[in-house]
This record gives structure tokens, C-alpha cells and sequence, in this order.
């Protein structure tokens, strides 16, 4: 009889299982990039590396569904190979890049040059999306060319459909729902933007905080409306990126319950800061949607607790140390840099109470997965992808910009106290991260494709 030999097991790991909804000690077997088998050690078969985790944490490996990559005419702020090691430094698996580069992502020819230039460099599994393009006959183009998804954004014009038209937008829309691809939105209104920050420049207002002012509630409420309202007939499936305030929420809600494809995210910068943080840090704290007060903070939380919010997504957005601190708030580009912070935050929040095993894995993990059309990631189970997220669930640690990945090393979070580092992350069946050092080399993570559900 022959011995069957996999290509690695996990001992003594603490696994979540979604199919049991509860943490488990067990082993996992991986063969050839995916999970084979999973139970007690007895029942393990030979392998050629054994692991063991000393009952660390192992959760699906974490999907995020909201970063920026940069590279090519950006790879000053970050790159394909120092984005993706952020990410595997952070327990993420998957991460989905942003169109808005440059050039922006808004072609077949574009996709196919983005995913040509980052395929041999990446660390961690990349799904690309595009903007929506001018000429709706490319958009079936580019969702076959490997588009995860499409980007839209309303806080100005960054694609080739005009955001004021709403009856392009309608077409546009239609076209991505033909094309089984979701839309996923920036919902800040750029009219009423524009509006505001010509009155506060007019004034000579150049504050941080007066960022703010520019970027009211009201304005993400309108977007979030009009977009509900355009989409009723259109089949799409709208994914709202980085809700902020309880109103949008309200919106949103209010259209789940008529049965419209919607969901939303919301990031740990807006359940984790206030507005506060601007005047305290000032340009290190802006990004768009900008920080609420502690009242909306507070209805993001009920949000996850009511079930509503379905993903939480980083808006890993790494810009360079002197574009934070121009001396005017209309220079400073907006974002920060998440993907090294959002698990540890999210960990020490579990560990308070405000949120449960349950949902932290849904909203990083099993929810990305079905809503982006992930079918083989967000679960540990026999078949699915090796993609898993190892945790030092009691090991407390401060967060330390410097030591960061990612080419941005700034964060609001510098000095904080915190629990649950990754420790090891295994992408497609290869250790990638290991107790703070990158042990692979780049071409470990494949390109993601996907639709909507």
C-alpha cells in the first residue's frame, strides 16, 4: 500500500470553523495549495514540513477588499511587492486593488499591463479593479480580461462615465450588472463637495479640520440616496465602500429590507477614531470619507451588531510622509495606511466585548469572499484555497509605524497598545509571513477573479 505523503500539516492550531461556529483544536492538512483535511493528529497523513502552531489562532485567510497598491507612476508611495508584504504582515490573503492609479485602471489594455506587471511580484492573492469606462461596450472587455469588480467614484471624476449624468450612470450600471461584475462606490457627492471647498477657500480656510466642513454628512447621504435610487431597476449589485455616518447607514438599511442588492463596509478608522484625531494629528488623521464624531462612530458599531454592516475593509491608502503635511489642508492627499493595524485592532476590540469571533471572521473573511464571488476563500474547510491567517491572539504589542511594511510609515495608531499579532500567514499553501519576517519571494499569490453574487 502507498503512503500518502501532503505537502505540509498544522499542528496544534486553534482553528475557527464556520461550519461548526466555533474555535477548534485540530490539525489541517495542505496539498497542492489547498485544504485536504482537516481533524485530530492521528488522522493526518504524512507530510514533508510539519508546523507546529502552539495553539495559536488560525483563521480563513482575511480578504480585503479595499486597498491601493500604487505602483507604476505611483510606486513612490507603494508597490506591488512592498504592498503585498503589508498585506501578508497584516494576516490578509487577498487583498482587491483600487483603479485610481496612474494611469487609471480603466481599460482591457490597462488591466492586462497591471496584472502582467504585479503577477511575479505579488505575496498575496490580488484581485483588480477598473473604473468604469467611457465607452460601455469595453465593460464585458474588461470584466473578461479579469476585472474583480468595478469602482465608482462620486467624490469626483475619476473614471470615463460622467458622474452628473445620471442617465449614463443608469447605462453604465446595467452594463456591469450584464457583465456579472458589482459596482462598488465612493459615496461622498462632488457637487456639494465643491461647493463647500469653495466657500472655506474663499475664506482662506486651510485648517485640517476645515476638511471636514467640506465633507459633511449630508454629503454622504445624498450619494448613498441617489445611488440607491438609480439602481433600482438596473440588476446591479452596489457595494457601498467606508460608510460613516448613521443617516447613510439608515439608507442603506431601508433598501436591504425592499430586497435591493446592496451592501456596505465600513473601515476601522471610522469605529476607531473621531474627529478629534484631526485636530490632534492634523493631515495624518484626513482621508475621505473624513473621521465622524463619537455619535456616528457609535452607530457603526451597532451596525455590527445588528448584523447590518457586511464587510470591513481597511482603505489601506499609503501616501508619502511630506504629502500629509502640507501646509494647506487642500493639498494633503487623503488616507492612511491600514493593512498592518486592522486585524490587531480588530482583535483588541474582540477581546472588549465589541464584537464576537463570529463576526470578525465574517466581516473580514467569509462575507468579502461571497459578496466579491470568492467561491474557493473565507472558510476553512476540506477544498478550499490554503489561504490561512495564524494569530498570537494574547500577545500585546504597540503599533509601530516605522516597522511597517508598506512604504507609508505614519499612522494615528502610532504608540497604541494593542493584542493579536499574525504571526504566520500562508497564502495558497506557502508560508509567506513568519514572526515578522517575509519568507517568501514574490509570484506566491495568484490573480483573483470573481463576480457578483
Amino acid at each position: 500500500m502507498n503512503t500518502v505523503i501532503v505537502d505540509s500539516v498544522l499542528t496544534n492550531a486553534k482553528a475557527y470553523l464556520k461550519e461548526r461556529g466555533q474555535i477548534v483544536d485540530c490539525c489541517i492538512a495542505i496539498e497542492e495549495g489547498k485544504i485536504c483535511k482537516i481533524g485530530r493528529e492521528p488522522q493526518m497523513p504524512q507530510a514533508d514540513t510539519k508546523i507546529d502552531l502552539h495553539n495559536l489562532l488560525v483563521l480563513p485567510g482575511l480578504i480585503d477588499e479595499h486597498v491601493h497598491l500604487r505602483d507604476e507612476d505611483r510606486a513612490y508611495k507603494e508597490d506591488f511587492s512592498s504592498g503585498t508584504a503589508a498585506a501578508a504582515a497584516g494576516g490578509f490573503t487577498t487583498v482587491l486593488d483600487m483603479p485610481n492609479n496612474d494611469p487609471v485602471t480603466m481599460s482591457k489594455r490597462r488591466l492586462q499591463n497591471r496584472i502582467g506587471l504585479a503577477q511575479r511580484r505579488l505575496l498575496v492573492n490580488v484581485g483588480f479593479y477598473s473604473e468604469l469606462p467611457k465607452t460601455l461596450m469595453e465593460i464585458k472587455e474588461i470584466a473578461e480580461a479579469g476585472a474583480v469588480a468595478f469602482k465608482l467614484f462620486l467624490n469626483g471624476q475619476v473614471g470615463g462615465v460622467n458622474i452628473n449624468d445620471d442617465a449614463a450612470l443608469v447605462e453604465a450600471l446595467k452594463a456591469a450588472a450584464d457583465a456579472d461584475r458589482l459596482v462598488a462606490v465612493h459615496a461622498e457627492d462632488n457637487t456639494m463637495i465643491a461647493a463647500n471647498e469653495e466657500k472655506l477657500k474663499r475664506a482662506k480656510r486651510v485648517a485640517p479640520i476645515e476638511y471636514l466642513r467640506a465633507h459633511t454628512e449630508e454629503v454622504e447621504l445624498h450619494a448613498v440616496q441617489r445611488l440607491l435610487k438609480l439602481t433600482q431597476d438596473t440588476g446591479v449589485q452596489l457595494h457601498f465602500l467606508h460608510i460613516s455616518t448613521a443617516a447613510a447607514i439608515e439608507a442603506i438599511a431601508a433598501a436591504k429590507k425592499e430586497e435591493q442588492k446592496v451592501t456596505y463596509e465600513v473601515t476601522p478608522n471610522h469605529l476607531m477614531l473621531t474627529s478629534g484625531e484631526v485636530d490632534r494629528y492634523g493631515g495624518l488623521a484626513i482621508m475621505a470619507p473624513p473621521l465622524r464624531d463619537r455619535m456616528q462612530a457609535d452607530a457603526l458599531w451597532k451596525g455590527i451588531e445588528d448584523g447590518t454592516v457586511d464587510t470591513l475593509g481597511s482603505d489601506h491608502a499609503p501616501h508619502t510622509f511630506e504629502e500629509k503635511r502640507a501646509s494647506s489642508v487642500w493639498e494633503i492627499k487623503p488616507g492612511i495606511p491600514g493593512l498592518e493595524v486592522t486585524l490587531p485592532l480588530m482583535i483588541t476590540m474582540l477581546r472588549k466585548n465589541k464584537l464576537t469571533i463570529n463576526q470578525l471572521v465574517a466581516l473580514l473573511a467569509e462575507k468579502p469572499a461571497e459578496i466579491y464571488g470568492l467561491t474557493d476563500r473565507g472558510q476553512l474547510k476540506v477544498g478550499s484555497n490554503a489561504d490561512l491567517t495564524i494569530v498570537d491572539y494574547n500577545r500585546s504589542f504597540k503599533i509601530d509605524p516605522v516597522k511597517f511594511k508598506s512604504k507609508a510609515k505614519f499612522s494615528p495608531y502610532s504608540g497604541w497598545e494593542v493584542y493579536g499579532k499574525p504571526a504566520k500567514t500562508i497564502v495558497n499553501g506557502t508560508l509567506v509571513y513568519d514572526e515578522g519576517d517575509i519568507v517568501a519571494k514574490g509570484g506566491v499569490g495568484a490573480i483573483v477573479r470573481g463576480g457578483s453574487v
